[in-house]
């Protein structure tokens, strides 16, 4: 059986409602998300850790700078289980939409090393980080997946997610809910 791992993109407070960049809904993530914890060995999460300074903000409002509350996961969302956490976004010149760029680790060798084979996705926002983590995933030869009621979008532009999806899984990934998740 190919070895699994749980990757949660990006649920951090400045994503949830009442965040610096809120992603609508975005609080709806955590119970499902919690829930599929229970069916992992391996876990595994992604921050944006963005300096005070940066490009990023010249397209985005102020958001998870390091060491701020914005950046900090939410206290609804388990994180006892997480074995590692990839940092992106950490540089001036950087957006850092996709885990496979965390500059702390590199996460393709971490999966390797791990013996890594499928990849479920969870998380924020569908139309950018989740998105770039899942095509970054599927290029580096991961079977991956999206769950779908583990992710929300942005939608900054109606329909933003549905082309996202399409784009995703023109790439290979495939999408699923977490109810007809059998790994």
């Amino acid at each position: 059986m190919k070895k699994s791992a749980l990757f949660i993109v990006d649920v951090q407070n400045d994503f949830l409602p009442g965040g610096a960049l809120a992603v609508p809904s975005g609080d709806r993530v955590i119970d499902p998300i919690n829930r599929l914890q229970e069916r992992f060995e391996m876990i595994l999460a992604s921050k944006d850790w963005h300096p005070a300074k940066t490009v990023h903000f010249d397209r985005w409002p102020v958001h998870c700078v390091r060491g701020t509350e914005g950046a900090r996961f939410p206290s609804a969302l388990k994180i006892d289980k997480i074995k590692q956490v990839f940092l992106k976004g950490t540089g001036e010149s950087d957006d850092g939409y996709s885990a496979f760029e965390a500059t702390n680790e590199d996460l393709e060798a971490y999966l390797k090393i791990h013996g890594i084979e499928r990849l479920y996705i969870t998380g924020l926002a569908t139309d950018y980080c989740v998105k770039a983590t899942a095509l970054d995933a599927a290029a580096a030869g991961f079977e991956t997946f999206i769950v779908r009621d583990a992710v929300r979008a942005v939608n900054l532009n109606p329909g933003d997610e549905t082309k996202a999806m399409e784009i995703m899984q023109r790439a290979g990934v495939k999408i699923i809910l977490s109810k007809d998740l059998n790994h």
